[in-house]
């Protein structure tokens, strides 16, 4: 019996440790973008997403009256003063997709806080935004100032599919938080254009870089025109097909490995491991479970069920980051997942999080689950700076600062956040999944309610009121308080990480939840024995034969240099080592391997000494300037 997430304005977030990532991206992280993407961050690369839509929007006014306007180059994927004209178009291909993004953000958190500066700002964008469109619908400034002739000719690279999926979601996200339809009447149009375009009387293209897919889902909910699910489900189906579109159109001679980067190698409902372009590739199987949701399509779902299990079990590191390789920031093989060379983009983790809540809102999955509390606790939250004016694009599990500088193979490996990025994908992203982070605690049916998410709040439902106070992620405690409007039977997902609880009610277990009936008005508490422990990865993992990581509850921790110097490498522990938790950082008596300077000689033990060692939680690294860093560390036998 498939399920829905409750509607973020009923929901209020009061957890005693989300709340406070929320606050933070509501005043700091959402008012500083905000500025990034005017390009009023002194030593920040230019966004000039903004300065898009204001050139944009001059271009169509001209062609409104009949001007004639210049047209640019619409050939290259990143334009700027160096090669483009002053007056052309600036940025990358999807730079329209950071404005959306941030709208989108702003939109969930003026659900949850009504803010007028903040929805002053927002309208002030959207009306730049609207102003840009063209008459027939069409919404995307590179084509709009470069060259109109060319729309919708080269899908595979230049994304304007992509910068509608979002601009559709900011629009739906909008209108829902304030009821304003401007933006959502724009999305139409652009997507009624799309409609028209695309399809089995049309022109036989889909997205190169996927998104659209799930956004034509959200404007179906909205609003009930089928002709939007249709669209969604041509361009699933479309995708991988044979001949390759994107050769007929191109000119281009068939390589089936090509096709891989954007998981268009084969059908979407043949495919079983998840390769490419991590970002794409999560988007994508988002876009396939919303059809799913819809249709039921049980060949699509397998192929869902599937990926997510590949992701999961082969492709995931610890930390909850997915891509492996700089090399297309892509899915790597199965169990290829280096520390020191990880891609693990932001957004990767994500569009991860949007799959698993359309998996679970079709079926309940404790394995899921558990792996999107993974992701949002630690690679999601490594995003971010915790003053919420720097960003991690990439998340490594060890890092060497010389390498990063000196070391071309890890150019992409960071050992700082930065101000913001030419590319600035994550970071809006960031603030638009902790923004509407109600959406993702829990699903309800007409018999049950599930908990995937332990994060504290006040949730609306059509089942009844849930009240959860939380202390998930510090004591493992958690209380419920239900105000049932009907018999439904509660469920609760048993952590990964815990070996023991206890529960105030009678429960019986099913698939990682404990099952309890609700019948009448009750408070139950659940607490989760939570304590620090190492673990292990499978031995074919080849980076980490003989170590292990360290956790506490949903949270990685690593080592930094800061706290027990340089060379993190030569630190070890012993398995019966003891790991004492105060005030969320963990200490463990390790050893501490003595340099050896002379680089080859005949083996023989090495020489240690104990030595404290610090762990702190992974998401906190990277606050304290350039430093070493590691997640896993060598246990000494």
């Amino acid at each position: 019996m498939k399920s829905r997430h409750p509607e973020l304005k009923n929901t209020k977030i009061t957890d005693s440790f989300w709340s406070g990532i929320q606050e933070l991206v509501r005043n700091s992280v959402i008012p500083y973008q905000y500025e990034a993407i005017n390009d009023r961050i002194e030593g920040a690369e230019k966004s000039y997403s903004v300065e898009n839509f204001v050139k944009a929007g001059k271009i169509a006014a001209a062609l409104r009256e009949g001007k004639s306007v210049p047209v640019y180059p619409a050939d290259k994927w990143v334009y700027d003063d160096n090669n483009a004209d002053k007056n052309a178009f600036h940025g990358w291909v999807f730079q329209d997709s950071d404005v959306y993004k941030w709208l989108e953000a702003a939109a969930y958190s003026l659900s949850c806080k009504p803010d007028y500066e903040l929805e002053k700002r927002a309208d002030g964008i959207i009306d730049l935004v609207c102003a840009a469109q063209l008459e027939n619908g069409y919404l995307d400034t590179l084509y709009i100032i470069n060259n109109r002739d060319e729309i919708f000719t080269n899908l595979k690279d230049f994304h304007e599919l992509y910068c509608f999926g979002h601009l559709a979601e900011a629009a739906v996200a909008y209108y829902n938080s304030t009821g304003k339809d401007k933006l959502l009447n724009a999305a139409l149009r652009f997507a009624d254009l799309i409609c028209k375009t695309f399809g089995e009387s049309g022109v036989k293209g889909y997205p190169g870089h996927e998104i659209a897919e799930l956004a034509l889902v959200k404007l179906y909910e909205a609003t009930g025109e089928k002709r939007y699910l249709k669209t969604a489900e041509f361009f699933i189906e479309e995708r991988g097909k044979k001949p390759y579109y994107y050769d007929i159109v191109l000119g281009r001679k068939t390589v089936d490995d090509n096709y891989h980067y954007n998981q268009a190698h084969i059908q979407p409902k043949y495919q079983k491991e998840a390769v490419g372009h991590a970002v794409r590739g999560v988007y994508l199987y988002s876009g396939m479970a919303d059809i799913v949701r819809h249709t039921d399509d049980a060949e699509l779902y397998s192929a869902c069920k599937a990926l997510a299990e590949n992701i999961i079990n082969k492709k995931m590191y610890i930390t909850g980051g997915i891509g492996a390789t700089v090399d297309g920031e892509a899915f790597s093989f199965n169990y290829d997942l280096p520390n020191d060379l990880a891609y693990a983009e932001t957004c990767a983790s994500i569009g991860f999080i949007f799959f698993a809540r359309r998996m679970l809102e079709i079926e309940p999955n404790a394995q899921i689950a558990a792996a999107a509390e993974r992701a949002l606790y630690n690679t999601v939250l490594s995003g971010m700076s915790e003053d919420g004016t720097r960003f991690f694009y990439v998340n490594p599990l060890e890092v060497l600062p010389d390498a990063s500088h000196k070391d071309s193979r890890k150019r992409h490996i960071k050992p700082v956040r930065q101000k913001w990025f030419g590319c600035a994908c994550c970071p809006p992203n960031l603030a638009r999944l902790i923004s509407s982070l109600g959406e993702y605690a829990l699903t309800e049916n007409e018999s049950a309610v599930y908990i995937h998410q332990y994060v504290g709040g006040e949730y609306k439902i059509e089942n009844g009121a849930v009240i959860i106070n939380s202390d998930y992620s510090e004591s493992g405690r958690v209380n419920f308080m239900i105000t049932p409007e009907r018999a439904f039977t509660l469920a609760l997902r048993i952590p990964d990480w815990c070996d023991n609880f206890s529960i105030s009610a009678p429960y019986k277990t099913k698939d990682g939840y404990a099952l309890i009936d609700i019948t009448e008005k009750s408070e139950i508490l659940i607490e989760f024995e939570i304590k620090p422990r190492l673990v292990k990865c499978s031995n074919l993992v080849r980076a980490n034969i003989g170590r292990a990581a360290v956790m506490r509850g949903p949270f990685v921790y690593c080592i930094e240099g800061a706290d027990n110097g340089e060379n993190l490498q030569l630190l070890s522990l012993s398995p019966k080592s003891a790991l004492k938790y105060e005030n969320g950082i963990i200490t463990a008596e390790g050893f501490r391997e003595e340099p050896d300077s002379e680089l080859y000689c005949e083996y023989k033990p090495a020489k240690t000494e104990k030595t404290k060692i610090t762990f702190i939680p992974y998401y906190k690294w990277g606050n304290r300037g350039e430093n070493e860093m590691q997640v896993y560390i060598e246990i000494n036998n």
